[in-house]
């Protein structure tokens, strides 16, 4: 289970204070990395030393070399300087090495905290947002907080520290000189502040129309053949082009900003130059300083211009990582499923009845309720049928039951006893589900049978629910049997058999209660008659839920309910229901004309 947020929502907040917390939060995401940081800051002040010491040896070399002629400057000089370029090499690899282990270290740990609290989030999130997004933010944005938290963090220490150290230098040479340069510092300080704010909101943008790219290039990757039929190409190259120009704009008006904030602190940089040299040329100035104290001077300043440009540009990583952290952290402070509330539930305890009492659900306050004061018994050990057309409500009935959602209103009883007094985890363990829309791993049959019983079955159970699923009939014939690789979500496999080791699963799992969402749906006549068989002898003794379009499947299903726009419309055995010719019978009826009518065509 995922920890607890690091923080909590207390209102409305600045964007500097939405900026400044972010940024606390992966400063503490980083915190079991200090020892690594502390070797980095070690690096990165011996790097910063060295810069600074480069223009303050220029004095004794233009002064003691080349005027004076000092013998013994001459002598220690060139080895000073070889052995002080060593050391900063020494530095920068060290300084590098624990940076790049602490962004990987901390993108590592942001990815794998993020895919767990996915895995720990209730349906209705995933509802609400998009796949493209998703991963998105398990991809792009996690990368650009990497960069924030360890190059960006690593830029602004390294330059700011070799800022100070030329400052230094300057200041000894000339006191008057440096405060002329400094001048133009709070004009400085107010564009670098600007261009973080406006990089922090660009960057936002950036990163939903990023998401937005994603998303559509995985609805075109997954719909090709439907594009290709239906010659929709010129749709889909469409809204790419506008998704992706959505997200060029953003990034361009990234480069301007970045373009015009270097332009700008080169401005300024000549500014401070020109004041240097008009207040070094007045009378009297020039008197106390050596040809060396100058050119020193002047090299530290110059060598000052590129460690502001890159604080200035710097804002831009830091402004994107900032905003992806953002959308990261509103991920982990979503709540999770709490799966450890509740009573204990072992599978001996359970019967299996089930009974819903005025249940009422409904997806958006402004849409009608998908299930309206539903009152329903689903006897123990028998299987009842969900029938009526797309949209009546069927399939919310059965998520209610697993706890993917919960009804605004009534409850629904486990033998008796409401969900939530128990556990969620083995509430869970007791259902098995088999729904129209199968999902396979990128693994081998087996595993994905495996993972009915959360991946860790044996060999011999997995044989035994392959084979009463029919699955063996065509895994025998693969090359390597039930250990073949299926491809994603089983592209190798066609939809019958897809829905075979689906069913697998659940025999595997070998649960009191079972749901069946259109589980022959994507059967040919002939597979459906091997499944129907399995079917019979899992369902034996369960609780079972069918969920069913063709109303052939539910002849022998104890209870039918008939639904309609959320409602009971009437329910009874497959006879009675026929006898008493309502809702039922109608739907019977045509139903058997649609194989009459095809035949006459």
């Amino acid at each position: 289970m995922s920890a607890a947020p690091d923080s909590a929502s207390k209102g409305p907040v600045s964007e500097s204070q939405l900026a400044r917390e972010t940024f606390a939060r992966l400063l503490r995401r980083a915190r079991p990395y200090w020892p690594l940081a502390l070797v980095a800051l070690l690096g990165m002040l011996m790097e910063a030393g060295v810069a600074a010491a480069f223009p303050a040896l220029l004095k004794p070399m233009l002064d003691d070399v080349f005027i004076a002629r000092d013998e013994t400057v001459i002598r220690w000089l060139p080895g000073f300087i070889l052995a002080l370029f060593l050391l900063r090499g020494v530095a920068l690899f060290v300084s590098n090495y624990s940076v790049a282990k602490i962004n990987r270290g901390v993108i590592r740990d942001l990815r794998n905290a993020c895919f767990e609290r996915y895995l720990n989030l209730p349906s209705s999130y995933f509802g609400r947002h998009q796949s493209g997004e998703l991963s998105a933010r398990l991809t792009y944005h996690v990368e650009q907080v990497g960069q924030t938290c360890t190059e960006g963090l690593k830029i602004s220490l390294l330059d700011g520290l070799t800022v100070v150290g030329l400052l230094g230098v300057m200041f000894y040479r000339s006191v008057a000189l440096t405060l002329s340069v400094l001048l133009v510092g709070p004009l400085i300080a107010l564009l670098v502040g600007y261009v973080g704010r406006r990089y922090r909101r660009i960057s936002r943008s950036v990163q939903a129309s990023m998401s937005d790219v994603a998303q559509l290039a995985s609805e075109a990757v997954s719909a090709e053949r439907e594009i290709k039929i239906y010659r929709a190409r010129s749709l889909f190259e469409e809204r790419f082009e506008q998704t992706n120009r959505a997200h060029y704009r953003g990034q361009m008006k990234i480069a301007v900003t970045n373009s015009m904030s270097t332009a700008t602190v080169q401005f300024l940089a000549a500014l401070a130059l020109a004041m240097v040299i008009f207040v070094a040329t007045r009378p009297g100035r020039l008197e106390g300083l050596s040809p060396g104290d100058f050119m020193s001077f002047i090299t530290a300043m110059l060598l000052i211009l590129p460690s502001l440009k890159r604080l200035t540009t710097v804002q831009a990583m830091i402004g994107r990582g900032l905003a992806a952290a953002e959308s990261l952290f509103e991920l982990l402070d979503e709540p999770i499923e709490d799966e450890s509330r509740g009573e204990a539930l072992a599978r001996e305890q359970v019967r299996g009845a089930l009974a819903l009492r005025g249940v009422s659900m409904r997806y958006a306050d402004d849409r009608a309720p998908a299930l309206d004061r539903i009152d329903l018994a689903l006897p123990a050990g028998k299987i009842t049928a969900l029938v009526g057309r797309s949209g009546s409500g069927k399939t919310t009935l059965a998520s209610l039951l697993a706890r993917f959602r919960d009804p605004q209103e009534g409850q629904i009883l486990l033998d008796g006893r409401p969900l939530s007094d128990f556990r969620l985890s083995d509430l869970r363990a007791q259902i098995a589900l088999v729904s129209q829309h199968v999902v396979l791993l990128n693994d081998s049959i087996a595993a994905n049978i495996a993972l009915g019983n959360g991946g860790q079955a044996d060999r011999a159970a997995i044989v035994a629910a392959a084979q009463a699923a029919h699955v063996s009939e065509f895994a025998d014939q693969l090359p390597q049997g039930l250990d073949t690789p299926i491809g994603e979500n089983g592209a190798s496999l066609s939809g019958g058999q897809r829905q075979r080791i689906a069913i697998a699963r659940a025999i595997l799992k070998d649960a009191p209660i079972l749901i069946l969402d259109e589980a022959t749906s994507a059967l040919d006549n002939e597979s459906e008659r091997l499944i129907q068989s399995a079917l019979d002898t899992i369902t034996r003794g369960r609780t079972t839920l069918v969920i069913a379009h063709r109303l052939s499947t539910v002849e022998n299903a104890d209870l039918v309910v008939v639904m309609e726009a959320g409602q009971v419309l009437e329910q009874g055995s497959h006879q009675t229901l026929l006898a008493a010719g309502g809702a039922y019978a109608q739907l019977y009826r045509s139903q058997l004309e649609e194989p009459e009518d095809g035949e006459a065509d």
